[in-house]
């Protein structure tokens, strides 16, 4: 265990699931328009994902944007690697970079 258990947490998270995205609100009920766009990205692209609202726990918001080093939510993360917030998500989407990179990590559906 580290010093920080929020980081922790967030390694657990990440570690869980192939693709993890910290999101103001949920998938169906986003509460953000950035976290929409890159719930909506994901759906389109027809990859599974695990959520998490960090509106619900403060500890987690801060403790992410540390985590990460990025200032902002939201933030997806890949096999454990974190990829972006929502201008670098949907660049990656209209560019084919981001159904390459789940592609290529087996994480598309057939």
């Amino acid at each position: 265990m580290s010093e920080n258990p929020v980081f922790d947490r967030i390694k657990e998270y990440v570690g869980k699931d192939d693709v993890v995205l910290f999101m103001k609100g949920t998938p169906i009920f986003p509460q953000c328009g950035f976290s929409s766009v890159v719930s909506q990205v994901l759906n389109h692209v027809g990859v599974d994902f695990e959520s998490y609202n960090v509106l619900e726990d403060m500890d987690l918001r801060e403790g992410i944007k540390a985590y990460s080093d990025w200032p902002t939510i939201p933030q997806l993360y890949v096999k454990g690697e974190f990829v972006g917030g929502c201008d670098i998500v949907k660049e990656m989407f209209e560019a084919g970079e981001l159904q390459q990179l789940f592609a290529d990590q087996g994480l598309t559906k057939q």
